[in-house]
């Protein structure tokens, strides 16, 4: 009985996970030459904990964070509050790709790489059988189930599946390529955000410290230098308004190794790109790049702590924010997450307030009421008129508010883990609908 998962990102790499250690013969197909996407860049995994700093992914990810500390002890920061709206999960990419290949050799899981899924053989609702198809070859794969974890839907849209794609408008979210730098003085830097308050997005949640010059200085005091440089401010404000800098909401500044004083920044931005136009994307990249030299530089000359920094990596791949949501038997809405609504059919957990950048300095900003988590219910990861396939991750049933949370990597690994493990039960009871699952049967440890 076998599991295609179709998507090798930080959801397909928590159901490889989740579905073998429950006893599931996993294939994953990956598109890339390499597994991990977003996973691996140096973000923080955001969603993870509550911006009370509660922990609301565990199983999978707990045994991540078990290898990634074997691995290099004391080597990245772990869970940071930016004190201004969420704790994010801070992480060393190389150290977090080493220690999930460990987890995928030691649970079996085998890999199909550079292979799309091109086409779909689906009878009265049953997947039967995906297209792999290579640069050198094409094999048609049986499939007892399988899981999209796509980030855009597109498994399920090759099935018949309803998929939405970006706002009412067709407009989606800029792109972005993220990079990191190191060798950056962290005191020194988190010493000018005490200083210059002003130059930080602090005090945005509700429920954290209200007071922005104790704020600094609780970043300061901590050490880990994971803030955001505002657009708002005197620094990069005048830099905009120079044209040194392109438009940008913030400089979100992210610690990745304290033996490397290496941190990850996402500031670059290119607005107003249809998303599932592959023309447009060449463009853009070469636009991102230019903003990374120049970021690099502005930053080495006027930012305090990074005189001596050095670009130490780019992301291989442009950062989506938002592409393709299925439409399931249940549509999370923006007002289930920030109402920290709870469901009766719960399969995982989301903490990250909303979130959707717009062009150049706009962004929408909601947090989770009272600094809560919210609850997917199981009836968002199920397409409808679709029996053995289950989405994870970003492009789970919402909208587009909803995904505006749901689409972090620490809610992409939640739902990643609860359709592989409800995949693993449904291919034990050799079942063919996931709707005859209860996923009380399958939830306990997920958070």
């Amino acid at each position: 009985m076998k599991l295609i998962i179709v998507g090798g990102g930080s959801a397909g790499l928590a159901s490889a996970l989740a579905a073998a250690r429950n006893g599931a013969e996993v294939l994953l197909v990956e598109a890339d030459s390499s597994i991990g996407g977003d996973l691996f860049s140096g973000m923080p995994l955001l969603g993870a904990y509550t911006s009370l700093g509660v922990s609301c992914v565990k199983g999978i990810l707990t045994e991540i964070l078990d290898m990634c500390e074997a691995l290099s002890p004391g080597g990245h920061p772990g869970p940071v509050c930016d004190w201004r709206s969420v704790v994010g999960l801070c992480l060393d990419p190389e150290i977090l790709r080493l220690a999930i290949l460990q987890l995928l050799q030691k649970y079996g899981v085998r890999i199909l790489l550079n292979t799309r899924i091109t086409d779909v053989r689906v009878t009265a609702g049953v997947v039967q059988q995906l297209l792999a198809s290579s640069p050198v070859s094409q094999t048609w794969l049986d499939c007892n189930a399988a899981i999209d974890a796509s980030g855009g839907g597109f498994i399920t849209k090759l099935c018949g599946g309803e998929v939405m794609f970006g706002s009412e408008s067709g407009e989606f979210q800029p792109l972005s390529l993220t990079f990191r730098m190191c060798n950056v003085d962290y005191p020194g830097f988190l010493r000018f955000i005490r200083d210059n308050p002003g130059e930080a997005l602090l005090c945005d949640n509700p429920v954290l410290e209200r007071d922005r010059h104790q704020a600094a200085r609780n970043l300061y005091e901590k050490g880990f230098p994971y803030v955001a440089l505002a657009a708002a401010g005197k620094l990069l404000g005048e830099a905009i308004e120079r044209g040194e800098l392109h438009p940008c909401t913030a400089a979100f500044i992210t610690p990745t190794s304290l033996p490397r004083q290496e941190l990850c920044l996402n500031v670059t931005r290119v607005s107003g790109v249809n998303c599932r136009d592959s023309s447009q994307l060449a463009t853009v990249l070469y636009e991102l790049n230019g903003q990374i030299i120049r970021t690099a530089e502005f930053f080495r000359k006027k930012v305090p702590g990074f005189r001596q920094a050095s670009i130490s990596a780019v992301m291989p791949r442009l950062g989506m924010r938002e592409s393709g949501r299925i439409v399931g038997e249940y549509v999370l809405s923006q007002d289930d997450v920030i109402q920290a609504r709870r469901f009766p059919d719960a399969v995982a957990h989301g903490s990250h307030h909303v979130d959707i950048h717009g062009s150049g300095t706009a962004q929408v900003r909601i947090p989770v009421r009272d600094g809560l988590s919210y609850e997917i219910p199981y009836a968002c990861l199920l397409p409808r008129n679709l029996a053995n396939l289950m989405v994870a991750g970003r492009c789970i049933s919402s909208d587009r508010g909803a995904n505006g949370s749901a689409r972090v990597m620490g809610t992409c690994i939640a739902t990643g883990q609860a359709a592989g493990c409800a995949a693993a039960l449904l291919l034990k009871l050799q079942k063919k609908n996931f709707r005859e699952l209860d996923p009380a049967d399958f939830t306990t440890g997920l958070w």
